[in-house]
């Protein structure tokens, strides 16, 4: 986490410095501030050390050091807990179609997508309760 403070405090002394070219580029070429560019590499710097700030206070509250920081740390140290999906389950197959229709409607004609609805919201319940009967009820 530390490595990617410091990277991002990088990245944010960049944009501060590319934005002061762009504003001085654009008063000698344009005799005038380009004000929709130099606030959008501006601000691109501003979100960076927000983000900085943000993970400098995560790692305080954290009381250790993450295992990408240490260099005596094995590979499995760093392993997130990915969570559980069903192998069986037909219900992300069926989203995927009714998801694929309403992005249909939309490029085609969005009369298509109201028919996707249905598909949707009955394949996400089916997803989202699909332990709570049958076989694998628990």
């Amino acid at each position: 986490m530390k490595t990617n403070i410091v990277v991002l405090l990088v990245l944010a002394v960049y944009f501060f410095a590319v934005a002061t070219m762009y504003t001085v580029w654009s008063l000698i070429d344009r005799q005038s501030v380009e004000w929709a560019g130099t606030l959008a590499i501006g601000l691109s710097g501003v979100l960076t050390v927000f983000i900085a700030f943000f993970l400098q206070i995560q790692f305080k509250n954290q009381g250790g050091e993450l295992p990408e920081d240490r260099l005596d740390a094995d590979i499995d140290e760093g392993d997130p807990e990915l969570g559980f999906y069903s192998p069986w389950s037909w219900w992300p197959i069926i989203l995927a179609a009714g998801a694929a229709i309403a992005i249909l409607g939309f490029a085609v004609g969005i009369w298509i997508a109201f028919y996707a609805v249905p598909l949707v919201l009955i394949a996400l319940v089916g997803w989202t309760y699909e332990y709570y009967r049958g076989y694998f009820a628990r």
